[in-house]
């Protein structure tokens, strides 16, 4: 999808987990921001995020998704400031690893917390505040359709978070609001560049994928774009963005030359 400078010139977005302009969080903001919305970016980290809206033109502000108050806060701030939100999109992620029979306790409530609880959060505070209508995304990942070595948490709460986003359709479409989750594969980004430093781990991944390349960030802030645009009328939905890779497989650890 072409991006268009008009597409959002009349809405407001919120941005969570934008720490960095070149991360997913940050394309999607800067995508959002050159088809003429006004953005409200927010992380964790206060000099992180700060630093990032100046950059991009956009408000920085500080929330925690596994912090209820503060999403409800962050949520409200839109109002307080624009008078209104129409789009939310929420990038916030911990890559958190472990088999099942070395994953301890406090991992395994960290990755619940995040990608499952926070995103509740997150769906619950933004639709709240949506009174004309709106769109809300999260970012999901291929590893809840696909299993991967040692991401057992992380896997079952992102796949967990697919199920509430459908329950959320379902729910909020009677305000008119659409709730939709993104996947991702391995994408190309700069904190990725060691693992993608091993040789042969960008093209054990490149083999499964039937359009031969990673994904970028550009590649899901585009799709973000769109699924959250008027354009769409789709909600409920899980829009994997990996150039096919939920088609086929994931590569096993010692493909990747990680054993």
């Amino acid at each position: 999808m072409q991006s268009s400078p008009t597409r959002f010139s009349d809405k407001v977005a919120v941005v969570l987990g934008v720490s960095n302009e070149n991360s997913i969080g940050g394309a999607v903001a800067r995508r959002l921001i050159g088809e003429g919305a006004s953005v409200i970016v927010a992380s964790r980290t206060a000099e992180k995020v700060e630093a990032v809206a100046t950059r991009i033109g956009a408000v920085g502000e500080v929330c925690e998704i596994v912090d209820e108050r503060q999403v409800s806060e962050l949520a409200d701030r839109a109002i307080e400031r624009y008078g209104r939100l129409d789009v939310a999109v929420n990038c916030a992620g911990l890559a958190l690893m472990g088999y099942i029979e070395s994953t301890s306790e406090e991992v395994l409530r960290q990755a619940v917390d995040v990608h499952l609880i926070g995103p509740f959060f997150f769906i619950k505070h933004m639709a709240r505040v949506m009174e004309n209508g709106g769109a809300i995304a999260t970012m999901s990942s291929v590893t809840a359709t696909l299993t991967f070595e040692n991401h057992a948490a992380y896997m079952a709460a992102k796949a967990g978070t697919d199920h509430l986003v459908r329950t959320a359709a379902v729910e909020y479409g009677r305000k008119n609001i659409r709730v939709n989750s993104v996947s991702p594969g391995f994408t190309d980004t700069p904190m990725t560049n060691a693992m993608l430093a091993i040789p042969g781990f960008r093209d054990a991944f490149e083999r499964e994928i039937p359009l031969g390349r990673l994904s970028t960030i550009e590649d899901l802030a585009g799709a973000t774009a769109w699924v959250c645009s008027d354009e769409a009328f789709v909600t409920g939905q899980n829009l994997q963005i990996n150039g096919g890779l939920s088609l086929r497989r994931l590569p096993t650890m010692k493909e990747l030359g990680l054993t």
